[in-house]
């Protein structure tokens, strides 16, 4: 915005000649700026930055809320699908919005708007008491949903199983490296996906009957063994539709962690060019 300086009007004299004044005679040249003018420069250029700023905050909450939003996986809960150190995208508008979309979790309304229920198969984040969780949707409302000898039951109808030829090579939290059978898994909706097995009758591959309640959904990490999911009353148990966060969808960036190397060894601590840009599924 164009500003004009304040001031008093210059006074020409009789007989006297502007254009024949100098510095000495106490006029600025033409073009020259005074204080005035300066300081208001500096206040115009303060309000635009400040304009910019405001603008780029809105924009990022709006786009945080309503389009999508980073998330970074801090366990082994989902491998072989995702791993330590993996940054996803997720989608906040494919279930709808509920307050746990809000940054801070504002809330502004109860339920959900524009809801929508995720498929099974899907990878969702949603809250529990405050924590972000990322699981896969297994069951559905009014599912019937069992574990027999670490075998999935949908409705009393085992999930198709096949032991893949490439196991899964890990490292455990002391440094060991070890291989694990890897599992395809098959749901009733055609979704296939990677599961491991860590060990044989654990103490989660036998459970109970879960019938998930109306308007509630059942999870489960892919990694069967080491994951706290629906099977478990506490943490997570039924996940209730209006705890729905979105649907992660990218893999944006991937860096294979240190922590858990007692010796280094090629490859630690650096980008999985491999995963960038992966699809999850």
């Amino acid at each position: 915005m164009e500003r004009k300086a304040e001031g008093v009007d210059s006074v020409q004299l009789p007989g006297v000649g502007l254009e024949n004044d100098g510095p000495e005679g106490g006029e600025r040249k033409d073009g020259e700026p005074d204080g005035g003018d300066q300081a208001d420069s500096w206040r115009g250029m303060f309000f635009d930055l400040a304009k910019i700023a405001a603008l780029a905050v809105v924009i990022s909450l709006f786009s945080r809320t309503f389009l999508f939003q980073p998330f970074s996986i801090p366990s082994g809960s989902m491998k072989p699908t995702l791993l330590v150190g993996d940054y996803l995208v997720v989608t906040k508008f494919n279930y709808g919005f509920s307050h746990y979309a809000f940054p801070f979790q504002f809330r502004l309304f109860s339920g959900r708007l524009f809801s929508r229920d995720p498929e099974r198969g899907d990878v969702v984040v949603f809250d529990r008491g405050g924590v972000d969780y990322i699981k896969r949707v297994i069951g559905l409302p009014g599912d019937r949903i069992q574990m027999r000898h670490g075998r999935l039951f949908i409705n009393e109808k085992q999930a198709p199983l096949r032991l893949t030829p490439k196991p899964f090579v890990t490292t455990d939290r002391y440094g060991m490296v070890r291989e694990v059978r890897r599992y395809e898994e098959t749901l009733p909706n055609g979704v296939k996906y990677a599961t491991l097995d860590l060990q044989q009758n654990n103490i989660s591959d036998d459970t109970q009957v879960y019938v998930v309640p109306p308007g509630h959904f059942f999870m489960m990490g892919d990694n069967r063994d080491n994951s706290a999911d629906s099977r478990f009353k506490e943490p997570i148990g039924f996940v209730p539709r209006e705890n729905l966060i979105g649907k992660a969808q990218y893999i944006y960036y991937s860096r294979q962690s240190k922590r858990r190397m007692r010796s280094p060894r090629k490859g630690d601590g650096r980008v999985r060019w491999n995963r960038l840009l992966m699809k999850i599924r």
